[in-house]
């Protein structure tokens, strides 16, 4: 008996990935993030996978790693209010979005050692995009500032093991 494993359309989107980051010497967030926009509404991207939020915070979910590469996706499921710290990284990051309007926040480094300096807002609509160099001082804040819960899906250039150790420099606000 034969067996044919369905592809799924998380493949598709990792796929799209995986020949971004094939196709560009250099920081690959913006090839990346271009790569994720056109799955990013799929109401069946993340068919198959269980991402329930979390009642404190928001949470990572991983849908993909890449070990050989470093590299990993995760969804990330937001209540209504649930926000991420002020922080920039310390890997690339692309970011779509998927479910639900949120809003990103960027922020300066304040030269006189205060707290960040707000420097802008954005409405990220689904099917929306943002990424990121690895670079610490590319400081945002991502926050669902709605009445739904919120799911955008992250590409990072780090394993996920490494997500909550290596990834963020987070800063005070």
């Amino acid at each position: 008996m034969n067996v044919i494993a369905t592809r799924t359309r998380l493949d598709a989107m990792v796929n799209a990935i995986r020949a971004a980051l094939d196709s560009v010497e250099g920081d690959p967030s913006a090839a990346v993030a271009a790569a994720m926009a056109p799955h990013a509404t799929d109401p069946l991207l993340l068919a198959g996978h269980d991402c329930p939020c979390r009642a404190e915070t928001y949470i990572r979910h991983l849908l993909h790693e890449d070990a050989e590469g470093g590299w990993a996706v995760a969804a990330l499921v937001w209540r209504p209010g649930q926000m991420s710290p002020v922080h920039g990284h310390h890997a690339w990051c692309a970011v779509a979005f998927h479910h639900a309007t949120m809003t990103e926040t960027f922020y300066a480094e304040d030269e006189a050692g205060g707290p960040p300096l707000l420097t802008g807002v954005a409405l990220r609509r689904p099917g929306e995009i943002t990424f990121g160099p690895a670079r610490a001082d590319a400081i945002h804040r991502l926050a669902n500032l709605g009445t739904e819960t919120a799911v955008s899906i992250h590409a990072y250039g780090l394993p996920y093991g490494r997500f909550c150790s290596d990834l963020n420099r987070v800063l005070a606000a």
